[in-house]
């Protein structure tokens, strides 16, 4: 695979998502899929939503492309197959999304959702089956069980770590293409062509919603974008390294791609937990709410929370590049 194939995947996605967000906009608009201001958001006018569905398009079309008409790469038929699932999955999560956008769906019911999606993922090979501790010899083979409980519990709650750091104008567009470049480079360490076509054209569909999502924002991600994005991540974290221990497969992306996601929805959790109210009850606890609390503008707590998730993604790659 060569600089020309990547930079195919990752111009086509932000090409596409520069042309495809105003059409968006405009259908979201007619659609009446609008985000309608409330004490616990930041916006004070109806916003449209369904930006997502034009970096999920845009993504899935450059990788696509990248892959079948420009790239040279063999896949196994776990892999192929993988591939195809991810992508099905992917889109499928965006009709979700999108419904859940315009009408409202309750969190149990796209709860469930997320597990038959993953589901179809574990069952179509996207799964841990082993893995191996940093500077630890000796691998550690899961039973079935052990599989599936562990690669189902890292499906689901990467989709959601992601989907609830949204809360913010160009918050998860730019956390994820920054995550999405490290992970490239880390996927290139490690050998693994499949999550640098995958990553470069999801970067590059990320940087072009940002021209439109960054403060002031002129529409929405919502769920139909963060979903998206969380089980990209999910799943092309696990999908990547199929042909190696899962050392890099699991570290790599806790520190680079879900470290303030995942920690963000941990304290959530424990915070709403504590307080005895349901899990899923947004609040104005979360990080980015914290650091407008402490007098700072969108712009300044986002390009903080840039800096942060960057940070552990470049922590991430050293490992990666030591533990290769």
């Amino acid at each position: 695979m060569t600089v020309i194939t990547v930079a195919t995947a990752f111009l086509i996605g932000f090409g596409l998502t520069l042309w495809a967000t105003p059409q968006v906009k405009k259908l979201a608009t007619r659609c009446g899929a609008l985000d309608q201001p409330d004490a616990r958001k930041v916006h004070n006018t109806p916003m449209p939503l369904w930006g997502g569905l034009g970096v999920s398009l845009s993504c899935t079309i450059a990788f696509l492309i990248a892959l079948f008409g420009v790239s040279n790469i063999a896949m196994s038929p776990r892999q192929f197959s993988g591939v195809i699932a991810t992508v099905v999955c992917t889109m499928l999560i965006v009709v979700i999304g999108m419904v859940d956008d315009r009408f409202g769906m309750a969190a149990k019911t796209k709860l469930m959702a997320q597990i038959g999606l993953s589901l179809i993922l574990v069952g179509a090979g996207v799964k841990i089956d082993y893995f191996s501790l940093p500077f630890v010899d000796g691998v550690v083979y899961l039973s079935a069980w052990q599989s599936l409980v562990i690669s189902m519990l890292w499906l689901v709650g990467v989709t959601n770590a992601v989907n609830l750091l949204d809360g913010l104008d160009g918050l998860v567009a730019g956390v994820a293409c920054g995550s999405a470049v490290i992970l490239a480079l880390v996927a290139a360490v490690n050998g693994q062509p499949l999550p640098v076509l995958a990553m470069a054209a999801l970067a590059g569909s990320a940087l072009g919603f940002l021209r439109y999502n960054f403060n002031p924002a002129q529409i929405f991600m919502g769920d139909t974008g963060s979903l998206f994005l969380g089980m990209m991540f999910a799943s092309w974290s696990l999908l990547g390294y199929l042909k190696t221990t899962a050392t890099v497969a699991l570290t790599v992306p806790i520190l680079l791609v879900m470290a303030v996601p995942l920690l963000d929805t941990s304290f959530a959790i424990l915070r709403r937990g504590l307080a005895r109210q349901p899990i899923f009850k947004p609040d104005k606890g979360h990080l980015h709410h914290r650091l407008l609390s402490t007098g700072m503008t969108q712009k300044q707590a986002v390009v903080t929370i840039y800096a942060i998730n960057t940070a552990f993604g470049l922590a991430g790659l050293a490992m990666a590049c030591v533990v290769n």
